[in-house]
């Protein structure tokens, strides 16, 4: 099961980082097609939020396609995303690299920065090379 944690002083409004933390839950694995969603009392008593927040965060996914309420049992996922396991080898690899970030003195800041650039420029070089690609087709 999920374990959302709430952070206060991200900027972030609360039912988005609970939507976030599911996808990404998804994302890894974690969360499988026909697991059952915390219940809002559950995410209420462990993080303190107003009930109606969860259950906002809850629509929305539900809207997505993610999940889906049943009435009088609770919210169970519909779909997974993604392909990238919690155990992947990459996220060994991704581990040993934030080890050696924060040994060399950066902060969390610094190594979000470095790796979303890395990110946005990977993914977006990516992309158009599949559009080129499309182009000869």
């Amino acid at each position: 099961m999920v374990e959302y944690r709430i952070d206060r002083r991200s900027g972030v409004a609360t039912y988005v980082q609970i939507v976030q933390q599911t996808k990404q839950a998804l994302r890894l694995g974690l969360l499988q097609p026909g697991d059952k969603l915390p219940t809002a009392r559950e995410v209420v008593e462990a993080t303190a939020i107003n009930p109606n927040t969860v259950l906002k965060a809850y629509r929305e996914l539900e809207r997505e396609g993610l999940v889906e309420a049943r009435r009088g049992l609770g919210t169970f996922v519909r779909r997974s995303l993604g392909a990238a396991p919690a155990d992947s080898p990459l996220r060994a690899e991704l581990v040993a690299w934030a080890e050696r970030a924060r040994g060399a003195g950066l902060e969390r800041e610094d190594v979000a920065a470095l790796f979303t650039a890395v990110l946005d420029e990977q993914f977006t070089e990516h992309q158009g090379h599949q559009e080129h690609e499309g182009d000869r087709a």
